[in-house]
């Protein structure tokens, strides 16, 4: 027996199958009517929704793709890639659909990889992160036709849904926060500068900054990982006018600056203030505990898989963004002497 399309259940409801694709998803778009008749013809026409994806098109692959260019010590230490991966697998296991995991060291091998995903079928879509100054992936994607959903960028993408961030939210709570507590010297010790997000988030906090008086701002750049934030760290605090306070772009490196102060000739909160961009259980276990800015990963990337399955289904094109981050307020930050 023939399995059921898309495109069958949309003739026998008589609607686009953009709206049987709300429907499927437990989406708005439809009315509550619309919705109960979508399910009543794909539940006639055999349609189930553990394997949504792969039943409602016969040609599918059944699986979606992400490719992720860092370093092994980042992937084996940060917690962001965890839960974003499990975000992503819960989702589509859901639908029927798996993941594929390439981990790559170089920008080449990145493009060859979608390319030959895509050249061999064995990909119906990818979601996309870290995107780079002067990034190459999104005119290959668009060129190759490979529906694509972009993850934390600031910017719509032709042809691409998009999960869009606010990065200029999060650097005027953090610098509201530290100011607030009395600090004035503020360091910022950044992830790669070839990121879009880490130029974005200087540019955030430099303009946070100017809203209040005498505050000054210095940087020192890492790759995210223990080693780097320690390295980082050190040169902020070898200036004249060292930072009594410094933010991290991620919570690895917070985390090692917090553990290494004794190491690092500080201590923490009463010399120098820490506060981490992401949250983790790094973050909370640590002593004392990191304040952080919490946010769901997971369930980002629960949307984000949710928008890949509904763009291979329909070609719709939306942009949704990224759950907010809420600051929480912990132990490593006081005022200055404190």
């Amino acid at each position: 027996m023939k399995r059921p399309t898309i495109i069958d259940i949309a003739r026998e409801v008589g609607v686009s199958k953009a709206a049987v694709s709300y429907a499927l998803n437990g989406r708005g778009g439809v009315s509550p009517q619309t919705r109960e008749r979508i399910l009543e013809v794909a539940a006639s026409l055999g349609w189930r929704a553990s394997s949504a994806a792969r039943a409602l098109s016969s040609d599918r692959a059944a699986s979606v793709g992400i490719v992720l260019a860092r370093s092994p010590e980042v992937l084996h230490t940060e917690p962001f890639f965890m839960q974003m991966v499990a975000g992503l697998e819960q989702t589509l296991s859901e639908h029927g659909v798996s993941l594929q995991l390439a981990l790559v060291s170089d920008t080449a091998t990145e493009l060859a990889t979608y390319q030959r995903w895509w050249a061999e079928r064995r990909v119906d879509g990818v979601v996309v992160t870290d995107l780079r100054a002067a990034d190459p992936r999104p005119r290959l994607l668009r060129e190759l036709g490979t529906p694509t959903v972009f993850f934390g960028t600031a910017e719509t993408m032709p042809g691409s849904s998009v999960l869009l961030v606010n990065e200029n939210d999060v650097a005027r709570t953090a610098l509201a926060h530290l100011a607030g507590l009395g600090h004035r010297r503020i360091g910022h010790v950044q992830g790669p500068r070839s990121l879009q997000h880490t130029v974005r988030r200087e540019e955030a906090l430099r303009a946070a900054a100017r809203e209040y008086d005498g505050v000054v701002l210095s940087r020192a750049s890492g790759d995210y990982t223990e080693e780097s934030g320690m390295r980082a760290t050190r040169r902020l605090l070898a200036a004249r006018d060292r930072p009594t306070a410094i933010v991290y772009d991620n919570d690895v490196m917070a985390v090692a600056a917090v553990a290494g102060a004794d190491e690092l000739g500080v201590a923490v909160p009463a010399e120098l203030s820490v506060l981490a961009w992401d949250d983790s259980m790094l973050c909370r276990v640590v002593r004392p505990a990191v304040t952080a800015f919490a946010h769901g990963v997971a369930k980002d990337a629960a949307t984000a898989a949710r928008m890949l399955l509904e763009l291979v289904e329909t070609g719709a094109v939306e942009e949704r963004e990224l759950s907010s981050r809420r600051l929480v307020p912990r132990a490593s930050t006081a005022a200055p002497g404190s």
